[in-house]
Parts: C-alpha cells; structure tokens; sequence
C-alpha cells in the first residue's frame, strides 16, 4: 500500500520566541499543497522535533492533520533513539488521524542491525498505520542494511523507507534488493531524478519547502519515463539544493522561506541563525533562478 507517490514536503516548523508559530505554519502549508505536492511531513528531523516538548510535538500533529483536512496524506515523524518513547507518539499521532508514520533510525545509540528489526517491530506492533523508514547514516551513525529493510518489509505496517545514504553502491543495492517490497523515497532532492529511475516513487524533499511546483515537474516527468526532462529540471534546482544545506537543516531553509515571505524563525538552539555570508549567497542563488 503507497501511502503517496511524487513529492512530500519535509516541512519546518516555524517558531517564534513563545512557541511554534501556527498562522505562519498554516500559510507554509497551504504553500505546498497548493504547489502541487503529493504530501507533508510533519514533524520530521527537518521540523526540529528533537528541541520540541513533547505537547508541542503533539500540537503540532493536531493542527497540521485539521488544516490538511485531508487534501494531501499527513506523514508524521514519530522516530526516537528511545523505542518507548517512538511508540508512544507513534499511537499519539495515530491517535491524531496521520495518514503514516516516518521512523527514523535510532540516533548515537548505534545499534546492531538486530536492534533495528527489534525496534521498527516493536514500533509497527504497536499502531495500525503505515509505517516509512528513514535511513540517514551521515546524521544517525547507523545505516539500515538492504537485508535488514528486506526483512522488515515482511510487516504488515512496514510499507516504504526514505533512503538518505549519498553512498551510491548503498542506493542501488536498496533498490535491488527492495524495490519489490518496499516503496522508497529518495531522501536528497539532488538524487530524485536518479532514484526514480531505478524504481523509487518519490522524493521527502526539504527543496519543496521553497519550489514545491518545480519539484512536483521533476517527478511527473519521471512518471512519464521523460528523464530528459527530468534531469534538466534537476539540474536547473540543483544550486538551491545545494545552497540549502551550506549549512545544518534546516537553518539555511528557515531564511529561504523568510526570503519568500514565510515567517519561519530562528531554529532553536543548538542550532543558530545562518550566517550574513552564506545568508548573502542563498539570497543570490534565489534571485539567480528568479524565486526572489
């Protein structure tokens, strides 16, 4: 079962001072869906649920499935390197109407591959929604093996993973191994058009915070098997993709959208404003693709 093909939004979470900014993050919402986008993420590394209070993320969850109100899927990210702690806002945010759930690995800890079939298990037992893996070893410290995703496609809840690795033999093996079983998202934007080739459905896109049209061109195109096309779109966004990441994410996002209009805030602290200099460069790149 898909729970959507084309493009998701890993969305931030604007901020102010007090708390999450709603009415800004109701307006970024609309942003995207409007723009074409297949669905949200919310919740998400890219929003910064680990500096959130767990009422905040539980907020969170109940605005974004009533202002969705039902026009995109509502993917929540409900992962923790704490298995209790995954599972019980994993049933908070069934409990709240997600359409699924994205897991990300277990982060520092660095379990065994056995420690990441225990614990995706343990998670997808405990609700009755879809269930997306996210495997991000540059920012974890641990890598989902293609066997080990394989495997846990054999749950009923276990239904896709977002695959994030920039190791291409790691990709491809991915593929290979579980594109029958498993839908999978390319987790950089950079790698979109080159996954789908190889059979992924989509992207979790951090750029369709910013172009969420664009990158819903890139994936039609795809779907059309118009790779051509494709890899041309990609490589016209590839500047703001990579610009997009100069710094940690979301920080360099947070300005982009500020830059079109968005109020999304300082990220919280430990992560800091984007500096004047690679601030000045993201700007130029955005005027240079005429976004701003």
């Amino acid at each position: 079962m898909s729970i959507f093909k084309g493009v998701g939004v890993a969305l931030v979470t604007p901020m102010t001072e007090d708390g999450i900014n709603f009415d800004e993050y109701g307006k970024l919402l609309d942003y995207v869906i409007d723009g074409g986008v297949d669905a949200v993420i919310v919740g998400g590394t890219t929003g910064e649920p680990s500096t959130m209070t767990e009422e905040e993320r539980l907020q969170l969850f109940r605005f974004a499935v009533k202002h969705v109100n039902h026009r995109v899927p509502v993917i929540i990210g409900t992962g923790s390197n704490n298995t209790q702690s995954a599972i019980k806002m994993s049933k908070l945010a069934e409990a709240e109407g997600a359409d699924g759930l994205l897991i990300v690995t277990p982060y520092y800890n660095k379990c065994t591959q056995a420690g990441l079939l225990a614990h995706f298990t343990a998670i997808a037992d405990s609700v009755n929604v879809p269930i997306m893996m996210y495997n991000v070893p540059l920012r974890t410290g641990v890598r989902i093996a293609p066997s080990t995703a394989l495997k846990l496609s054999e749950h009923k809840n276990i239904v896709a993973i977002k695959d994030a690795s920039e190791n291409i033999d790691e990709l491809l093996a991915m593929c290979r191994v579980c594109g029958s079983k498993l839908d999978i998202y390319s987790g950089n934007d950079s790698y979109t058009t080159f996954l789908m080739a190889l059979g992924a459905v989509g992207v979790i896109s951090v750029v369709g915070n910013v172009c969420p049209s664009e990158m819903k061109e890139i994936t039609n195109a795809c779907f059309k098997g118009d790779y051509v096309t494709a890899r041309e779109k990609a490589f016209k966004l590839d500047p703001l993709a990579k610009a997009l990441f100069m710094e940690v994410n979301p920080i360099p996002t947070k300005k982009a959208l500020e830059y079109i209009g968005i109020k999304a805030g300082k990220p919280r602290l430990p992560l800091t404003e984007m500096s004047p200099t690679n601030a000045e460069k993201l700007r130029n790149v955005m005027k240079d693709l005429g976004i701003i």
